[in-house]
Order: C-alpha cells, then structure tokens, then sequence
C-alpha cells in the first residue's frame, strides 16, 4: 500500500477535530448555566463507570486559550464542537443566559485569531434538565423549544460562524436515552422511544430550517451514527436479522429527512410511530441539507434471536469472534468507514458527505512523560486509508474529523476510554500530545 498523505486528497478537503461540550467543559454549575440532562444522569448511583461524571470534566470551560493554541500547533484548523444548551437557556428557552452567551464569543473569537474555524454542532446530548422535566424529546413542543434555541444561536455566533450541524447521533441517543435507558435522561420503553425519535426527527428539519432563514449563506448539515452491518452467517434468517438491525442503526433518520418515509416496511412495531405524526409532518421531516455527518468507528454482526423482542435480532460482540478490540470492546476494523461512505452514498439526491467522528479508544501508558499509542496511530491511518478509497471510487466525500482532541467523560463509560490525540491526566489537567497526535499534526502539515 502506497504511503498515505493528505496530498492524494483535494486541497479543499477538511480536516479537524471533534469535540463535545458536556464531555469536555467542565464548569458544569459556573456563570448562570443551568443543568442538564447529563448533569442530572451521572448523580443516580450505578449509571456511570466508577461514579464518574463531568462536572469538570477536561475544565476546557477555563483551559481553551491553551487547549486551542495546542490544536493550532498540531496544524488542526477545524474544530467541530457543541453548544450546551443550558449555557445559553438555563430552563431551556426564555430568558437569555448572556455570561454562557459571552463564553461562546470568545471560543470563536480566540479560534478565528489563531485561524480555527468552527464548526457548532447545536445539540450533542444534553437537553437543559428544565425541559425534561416537561417530556424532553417526548414532548412535541420540544421542536419549538429548540427552534428557539437555534435562532439564539445563529444571532449571536453566525456572524463569524457558517458552518452548522444541528444534531448529534440522534439514533444514539433516543434509543439509549429513550428506550434503553442507559445514558440521560434514563426513561424506557418503546413509546417514549417512538415519541422521541419522530419529534426529534422533526426538530433536525425545523432547527435545518430556521439557519437557512437566519443566514443563507450558511452551511448546514446534521450527524448520523453508522455501523456496516454484515449477517453472522448466510443463513436466511441471519440475513432478515441484519436487515432489520442495518434500518435501525443507519437508516431510521436519514431517510425520512431525504423525503423517503421513515424504513418501517421492516419492523412492524415502527409503524407505531404515525401515532405521533400529524398532518403535514411527512413534508416537514424533508430538508436538503448542505452535507451528510456520519459517524463509524467499527462494524457490527448480527445474528438471529428468539429472545430479543421486536427485532429477534443480536449482535454477535467482537469477543466472541475472538477479534481484536478497543476499550469501548468494539472489533477494530478502519474498513467500516469505506463500507459507510459507499451506503450512503447511493441515497438518490444525497448531498455531500463528512466523516464527523472518527477513532479508536485504546488504553494509554505513559514512559518517560510520552505516549506511545501506535495501535491508535496505525487505527487512524487504516481509516483515513479507507476514506481515500471511497474518495477514489467516486464517493462525494468533503472532510475528516477525528474524534478526538482531548481524552474526555465518555459517557456512560466514564473516564476510562481514552480516544484523544490529546492524553488528558484529569487529577491535575495537564495535557500530552499522544503520538498518534504528532503523526496528525505532520500528515497535515502544509505541503512546502
């Protein structure tokens, strides 16, 4: 294989990094911000590893001057992050929170000095625990709730901000939040899920809707999260298994906003879904978005199951396939993301496509004050490999953002799965730059 550099790509393809705001603020109680829905989650015993949570998290709430002149010394001039939105509404809409407004500016304002551009990504996760507490995305104000707070948004930042995505995973977490019950806000069951899913389907078109009212030379698009799905076996009832797995894990919100209906010819019990729908709300699910996110980090293999309800479906976990894994205990497998591209991108009408997050968690020793993660390292070249291919093979894809820079609150996972280019010792915050993070910093090193 032909040493990779990012000369084989245009030179107009983006290259960054992503981050989050409740993974990575801290400043979780600080200057008038309200509580979240994750603020509120990590307190309830046994729902997070070891009791972790974000309340500090990497503190870049205070650290971000020096945080962003690392990343510009490491040649990233994308950054992707989000906007908690209980910094800007503390109960969730109203009244303006100015001092979560002003922390925001100068985010944007230190990154255009050091010639960052930003990427705002409006909601990744943590609804403001007010609005919870009125059904949060059951509820189907939720889609004016958050109108409200888009434009809030697009006034105060879209001056010096174009670049827009309006929501994160929203498969992720609506069946996690929603139905499963394992990360924020805890609630279960199929209808709350359902409820969900469509109003937050509505509010990813609406929130789509209102940038391109506010600023119409803005670029928007939003996020999905994907996993190239193969069937255990070639059995018949392997393959209707992953069929019904690859509908909920890839195509559930995508193809509603394409205008194609939502995929319920598959799952009957998704047909409980038009309970919530009202009139004119197939139309307003559709929005031609600027670009596609998507999101991989590894495959998944499914297998038929008697004992798993509405899917009769499982999947078969890379431990017991014997295969190598990260700290998250999904199979390494970079190919996936060339799998993805070439998915979506036989979509008829789909726009352009951005890998928004890509990476691998692997544990980290430090020798002599360095990091030496070469199965990182290697995991990222392999995946950029990947993206290459499918550029190559006639896939419409514009960017690359790794996740991530810093090592973060993951979630349900706590602090134990390290993904940053970036190593983060939380007890004191200092920050090393891995080696997977010098090998970015000259792959996108400008060409002499």
């Amino acid at each position: 294989m032909a040493l990779l550099n990012k000369e084989a790509f245009d030179d107009d393809f983006i290259w960054g990094v992503s981050t989050a705001a409740y993974q990575i603020e801290g400043a979780h109680n600080k200057d008038g911000k309200g509580p979240s829905i994750w603020d509120v989650f990590v307190q309830k015993k046994k729902r997070i590893l070891q009791g972790q949570h974000g309340n500090i998290a990497c503190d870049f709430y205070h650290r971000y001057p020096e945080d962003l002149e690392l990343m510009q010394s490491l040649n990233i001039y994308n950054h992707r992050f989000s906007i908690a939105w209980s910094r800007i509404f503390p109960e969730g809409n109203g009244q303006i929170n100015q001092q979560g407004v002003d922390f925001y500016n100068k985010l944007i304002d230190r990154s255009l000095e050091l010639g960052i551009k930003s990427w705002i990504t409006l909601y990744h996760w943590d609804m403001p625990y007010a609005l919870d507490r009125k059904g949060g995305w059951t509820n189907r104000d939720v889609k004016e709730w958050f109108g409200e707070y888009v434009a809030t948004c697009v006034k105060h930042f879209g001056d010096r901000v174009k670049d827009w995505i309006v929501l994160n995973e929203p498969t992720v977490f609506c069946a996690a939040g929603y139905f499963f019950g394992i990360h924020a806000p805890g609630k279960k069951g199929l209808d709350t899920f359902l409820a969900a899913a469509h109003h937050t389907a509505l509010a990813q078109a609406h929130g789509a809707r209102i940038i391109k009212s506010l600023q119409t030379d803005s670029n928007v698009g939003t996020t999905f999260s994907c996993s190239h799905v193969q069937p255990f076996s070639s059995k018949e009832k392997d393959i209707r298994a992953a069929k019904k797995a690859d509908l909920l894990l890839n195509r559930l919100f995508i193809e509603p906003l394409l205008g194609l209906g939502y995929p319920t010819d598959g799952i009957k019990v998704l047909n409980g879904i038009e309970k919530y729908m009202q009139q004119n709300d197939e139309q307003d699910l559709r929005f031609n978005m600027d670009f596609i996110g998507l999101q991989n980090y590894t495959r998944e293999i499914i297998k038929h199951s008697y004992f798993v309800p509405y899917l009769r479906a499982e999947i078969v976990s890379a431990k017991k396939r014997a295969v190598e894994t990260t700290s998250m205990n999904w199979e390494v497998y970079p190919e996936s993301v060339y799998h993805i591209l070439k998915k979506f991108s036989t979509y008829p009408n789909i726009p352009p496509l951005i890998i928004t997050e890509n990476g691998a968690a692997f544990p980290d020793d430090m020798v002599n004050g360095q990091i030496n993660d070469l199965k990182r390292k290697q995991y990222l070249q392999d995946a950029i490999q990947q993206v290459l291919r499918a550029k190559q093979e006639g896939v419409n894809v514009k960017g690359y953002f790794v996740w991530t820079f810093l090592d973060n609150f993951e979630w349900a996972e706590g602090y134990i799965p390290r993904f940053g280019l970036v190593y983060v010792d939380f007890p004191t915050q200092q920050r090393i730059v891995k080696a997977s993070g010098h090998w970015y910093a000259g792959f996108l090193k400008p060409a002499l």
